[in-house]
């Protein structure tokens, strides 16, 4: 965490308010939790005068609700003032196990649903918060972020719209494609890497692996996760791959041209533990046909690294990989809906992102840079090198 002293040179933008939307009500306690206890234990000159009212609180949960009428229509409600407040709303778009009535049938929850019960939330505001932050770590529409000939910009639409409303700053994790900021020039747009919660949930399960470039490889699953796959290789010092796809682009199934193959360039790896890192696991079997392709190549282990697991199709397939030892782990955040079965599977380690969240609430309500929290090499080698001590002892 920061330094007090750091966080203490700037007063808060306003008194905090976090709304945790009813699809992400999880991982909102648990920053409400982090930032209420750190909060509790500063003291100083400062945290009594009028700058910092409502600074240290039990809770910065603000009540807020979206009731459904029984034609499946809604209204955003703020049961609470929050005039003048810092106010950082938290929506997970892709929690697909909420449900509401409509017309007397169960319906689910689709992203849309979540984004448009998002907006009622900051209609219901009114405009009277001070300033208005969305984190919505899995981006909305944000794999249709560019044309391929007449189709709608959804993602850029939807960041726009947002602005409109009032919204100063945007956060997300791991962007499909980063560009999609060039949307909204103006106003504040963070897409955060979970590298470091990737590197201290595969070595807390994992206490043999030798990582130097010998031992170990970083693999990129597509020519568009390069950047991911580069910069985890430098930090770690390791050497990388990735493999393309060679599409039919005489053909279209279910929207999109289907994969002939997947082709390697690389180094070799065999005998070495590979780590496939990617923004998401949709289907799966695009990262299931890269490591069987590994496995082939002789690579010793296979951990396949994602911030979103939105397993669509099951995970059959998964743990089927993982009883023919195609692959050894699978990591994903809990940034978006996990199912209790996913939670039980023997290679499945979840990487929490709360305290991470709750440090850039935490810095942001001050107005202070979060540079340093978007850049975990520090924190990266550090983590390595206990990790290599104990290993040595």
């Amino acid at each position: 965490m920061p330094s007090e002293e750091k966080i203490l040179e700037t007063i808060p933008v306003g008194p905090l308010g976090i709304v945790a939307m009813e699809n992400c009500k999880d991982l909102g306690r648990q920053v409400d939790s982090y930032i209420a206890g750190w909060r509790s234990s500063r003291t100083g000159l400062y945290t009594h005068t009028i700058a910092y009212a409502g600074y240290q609180k039990d809770s910065y949960l603000v009540n807020a609700k979206v009731p459904r009428f029984g034609s499946g229509e809604a209204k955003g409600i703020i049961n609470q003032s929050v005039r003048g407040q810092d106010l950082y709303i938290l929506v997970d778009v892709g929690n697909y196990s909420m449900k509401y009535s409509l017309c007397g049938y169960e319906n689910r929850m689709s992203p849309d649903d979540h984004y448009q019960d998002l907006k009622r939330v900051i209609a219901a505001v009114g405009g009277k918060a001070r300033r208005i932050t969305v984190i919505m770590p899995f981006l909305y529409e944000s794999r249709q972020h560019k044309r391929t000939g007449r189709e709608s910009l959804d993602c850029a639409m939807a960041l726009q719209e947002l602005t409109n409303m009032g919204v100063e700053n945007i956060i997300t994790f791991d962007a499909h494609d980063p560009r999609v900021q060039n949307a909204i020039p103006l106003k504040g747009f963070e897409t955060v890497q979970p590298a470091y919660q990737f590197v201290k949930g595969l070595l807390g399960r994992e206490k043999e692996l030798k990582i130097d470039a010998d031992h170990m490889m970083v693999i990129s699953p597509d020519e568009g996760g390069t950047s991911r796959a580069v910069y985890l290789a430098n930090v770690l010092g390791l050497d990388m791959g990735m493999f393309y796809k060679r599409r039919d682009y005489s053909k279209i199934v279910n929207g999109r041209n289907p994969i002939v193959a997947h082709e390697f360039l690389g180094s070799s790896v065999e005998g070495k533990d590979v780590i496939v890192i990617d923004d998401m696991i949709s289907s799966g079997e695009s990262v299931l046909e890269v490591a069987k392709d590994l496995k082939e190549r002789k690579a010793k282990k296979v951990f396949i690294a994602t911030t979103f697991g939105l397993f669509t199709n099951g995970l059959d397939k998964f743990d089927e990989a993982y009883e023919k030892g195609l692959i050894d782990r699978i990591l994903t955040t809990n940034l978006t809906y996990q199912t209790p079965e996913l939670l039980t599977k023997p290679y499945y380690i979840s990487c929490d992102m709360s305290k991470y969240i709750s440090l850039i609430i935490d810095t942001l309500n001050h107005d202070a840079s979060i540079s340093e929290l978007l850049d975990p090499v520090g924190r990266i080698h550090r983590f390595i090198n206990k990790y290599k001590e104990k290993q040595n002892n």
